[in-house]
């Protein structure tokens, strides 16, 4: 009976519940939720109270009814006969083309330059860091009205253009250039392409099955490169190599014939690839110098050559360091694409806008841009760590 006695006094005393940290911790949670939710359902409340005082069309029927409105630049076809559903697609499309262009052009002019920031050319390096330094720090919006003012207001008209190229001519009307006529080869010689791009695989597992069976290197990167261009071409002269370009030439007072952009449309392209090259070749030149100049002096010490060094050695260490800040400026230029609404051109946020003065329906209209934008950035983040996880180093 002592014992037991002396083992009930020494047992500890068990805490109160508000002094436990893990319940602490589970109420905190439980009460933040309950606020945060509590506030969502009070907006929500207020809002959906304001829409019924002042008789206010809720849902997206209004997809269905006429725009009345016209689009200057669309990739599909449109007239103001249309749905605003089509309307809003007509937005889509020119905002990813702008979005897919921008950063291929963007992701191009960033390496070129981040690279020839580490040139050991003094001329060149300067160049490099002036571009770099100048147009990193001038806000983008800015940027987008220069290049718009110089496009739209200090070109001159179609009949006094200037050809920076031959049969490339720049006015006020935009930027116009010669395109090939269509023909039903370039269907197959763009099939031929993806088949090409697809054979690249299977050829890079049996140069690297080579490589470790005999230790002898095969030129991968011509034999693609003949893959890529020799298949499209085999088609193309298969076809009876029909080539015939359509140049613009003038009439009147504009030009007829090729293509053309609109001064908006190349200036929001201009704005976004030379702000966001900036970036990316300041994430270029620093995934570079993350590499110890060790690996490079043991690439040379081999035997291997200077693009083989870049290509072997040095590239696959510094994309670990490149491709996360990377994704980032891909969703910076992807969002900043919104600022077109600024200088005219036609994309979403400008599409959506005439929609909501036109229907009233502004909560709707601001949902769809939110999801539209979300969805495209987890897609860009997706493709993005699906490529970084493919390109990580295994360590041993």
């Amino acid at each position: 009976m002592a014992s037991d006695e002396a083992a009930l006094t020494l047992a500890p005393a068990r805490p109160a519940p508000w002094r436990d940290p893990k319940l602490r911790a589970i109420a905190y949670q439980i009460v933040f939720v309950a606020a945060v939710v509590g506030a969502v359902g009070f907006l929500v409340h207020n809002m959906l109270g304001n829409i019924s005082r002042q008789n206010i069309a809720t849902g997206f029927g209004f997809l269905r009814k006429e725009a009345a409105f016209g689009i200057g630049e669309s990739l599909i076809p449109y007239s103001p006969a249309d749905t605003y559903g089509r309307a809003f697609l007509v937005g889509l499309s020119n905002t990813l083309y702008v979005a897919a262009l921008g950063i291929v052009l963007a992701t191009i002019l960033g390496t070129v330059m981040g690279l020839a920031r580490l040139s050991g050319n003094w001329l060149v390096a300067k160049l490099a860091q002036i571009y770099v330094e100048t147009f990193r720090n001038i806000p983008l919006l800015l940027q987008l009205f220069f290049w718009w003012g110089l496009l739209n207001t200090a070109a001159p008209a179609p009949r006094q253009a200037w050809q920076v190229l031959p049969d490339v001519f720049v006015s006020n009307r935009g930027i116009a250039y010669p395109v090939p006529v269509a023909s039903p080869a370039y269907k197959w010689m763009a099939l031929a392409v993806v088949v090409a791009l697809a054979l690249l695989v299977p050829l890079r597992r049996w140069a690297a099955a080579r490589q470790a069976a005999t230790g002898r290197q095969f030129p991968r990167g011509w034999a693609g490169l003949g893959i890529v261009l020799g298949l499209p071409l085999i088609v193309f002269v298969a076809f009876g190599a029909p080539f015939a370009l359509s140049v613009p030439s003038l009439h009147g007072f504009n030009f007829s014939g090729g293509s053309a952009v609109s001064p908006e449309f190349a200036a929001l392209l201009l704005g976004l690839v030379i702000y966001s090259g900036t970036f990316i070749a300041e994430i270029v030149r620093a995934g570079i110098l993350a590499v110890s100049w060790g690996q490079s002096e043991a690439a040379m010490a081999l035997g291997l050559k200077s693009g083989q060094r870049m290509r072997l050695v040095v590239l696959p260490q510094a994309l670990r360091v490149i491709v996360p800040p990377l994704t980032s400026q891909y969703l910076s230029l992807t969002k900043n694409s919104s600022l077109a609404v600024a200088i005219g051109f036609p994309d979403l946020v400008s599409i959506a806008n005439t929609t909501m003065n036109q229907t009233g329906q502004a909560i709707e209209g601001i949902a769809m841009i939110m999801a539209v934008y979300l969805f495209i950035s987890l897609s860009i983040s997706l493709a993005m760590n699906l490529y970084n996880r493919a390109v990580a180093l295994v360590e041993r």
